[in-house]
Parts: C-alpha cells; sequence; structure tokens
C-alpha cells in the first residue's frame, strides 16, 4: 500500500543503512583478500554502480558462505524522500566508517625490502556495507541481530544489485590490509554497537 501511495504522490523513497558485521577466527584471512580485490576493481571503475554492484554481490556470497565465522552484527539505516538527503546520509556513514580501525586500505603502498615475509593474521575482521536503494526492503529495515535475519538481508542486499535498485554502495573493513591486526581491545573500543549473534 504504502508503494502504491508514493507512486501516486510521485515522490521516490530511498532506503539507507549500513550493515557490520564482525566474523572472528582463523579462517577469516581468505575475505580480506576477496575485500581487497574488489576494493581495487572499484577503485579501477571510477563509480560504476553495475562493476561496485557485482563486487558487493561476491562479497555478501562469501560472507552467506562464511556464516559459522559470523560473531557480532550491528546495522542502522533510515528511510528519506530527497534524492540529497539520502546522499548526504551515505557520506555521513561512510564517512563514520572511514574512522574506524584501520579501515582504509593503501593500494598504492610498495611492499618495502625489508618488510617480514611471514606477515601476522587477524583473527577480526568487521565489514561494513553502507547502501542506498530506491523502495522498500523490509528484510534490511530491520533489526539484524539473528543468524536467520542477517542472511536474509544479506540475501536482500544481493537481489537489490539485480533488480537494479541500488543508488550507492560503500563496503569498507577493518582491518583494512593483510598484516593489519584488529584486536579484541580494538574492536570494542571502535565498534561498541555490535551486538553478539
Amino acid at each position: 500500500m504504502a508503494s502504491w501511495l508514493n507512486r501516486m504522490s510521485g515522490k521516490t523513497r530511498y532506503m539507507v543503512c549500513r550493515v557490520m558485521i564482525h566474523l572472528a577466527g582463523d579462517e577469516i584471512a581468505p575475505l580480506l583478500g576477496l575485500l581487497n580485490e574488489k576494493g581495487r576493481e572499484a577503485i579501477n571503475a571510477e563509480g560504476d554502480l553495475q562493476v561496485l554492484g557485482e563486487g558487493l554481490v561476491e562479497i555478501c556470497q562469501n560472507l552467506l558462505q562464511m556464516n559459522l565465522y559470523w560473531f557480532s552484527v550491528s546495522n542502522e539505516g533510515d528511510v528519506l524522500w530527497k534524492e540529497e538527503d539520502a546522499g548526504n546520509y551515505v557520506t555521513e556513514l561512510f564517512t563514520d566508517s572511514a574512522q574506524r580501525y584501520l579501515s582504509e586500505p593503501n593500494y598504492g603502498r610498495p611492499v618495502g625490502e625489508n618488510e617480514p615475509f611471514s606477515i601476522p593474521i587477524t583473527h577480526n575482521l568487521v565489514v561494513m556495507i553502507t547502501i542506498a536503494a530506491t523502495g522498500e526492503s523490509s528484510a534490511l529495515e530491520t533489526s539484524l541481530g539473528d543468524r536467520d535475519v542477517l542472511e536474509d538481508a544479506l540475501k536482500a542486499i544481493i537481489n537489490l544489485h539485480y533488480q537494479g535498485r541500488l543508488e550507492a554502495i560503500q563496503v569498507q573493513f577493518s582491518p583494512a590490509q593483510f598484516g593489519d591486526e584488529l584486536t579484541n581491545d580494538q574492536l570494542l573500543l571502535n565498534f561498541p554497537e555490535l551486538v553478539p549473534l
């Protein structure tokens, strides 16, 4: 009924949300590699939403496959009726995510001669997905504090891409690169809103 009223009034409904998923365990390192690969592809795509969406689908599919390592989650969002307001909120969430501990990869940094060959592997990884989409998505417009609900939310993000409804996509992660470690203390300090699953 609400979407019918929206069409009648000529207003576009924008749903903006951020989902944070904390994965914990020895087997999460391959996901960090995928996130960095998709990050480089996103930079090369220069904002092409189709390319960004395909990368987001692959990230969500990998997160779904790694559900044994989901440890905690957080989500927030809002519904807005003006594209400018939705864009401002996406920017606000992006900026907040970027200020989290070690959430900015350095893709251009060359590897130094004196850097060790073996690097420590983090046992914590937080993936932050921020999207804006047109219309409604009940799977994302609810608390995600349950494994089944979180699974439905990730599938909903995938569907939003295939439906062509995504207007903005941002993926950030902490730590941002191999060799960096997100300790339990840093996790509590920089991601206090995470709720155990």
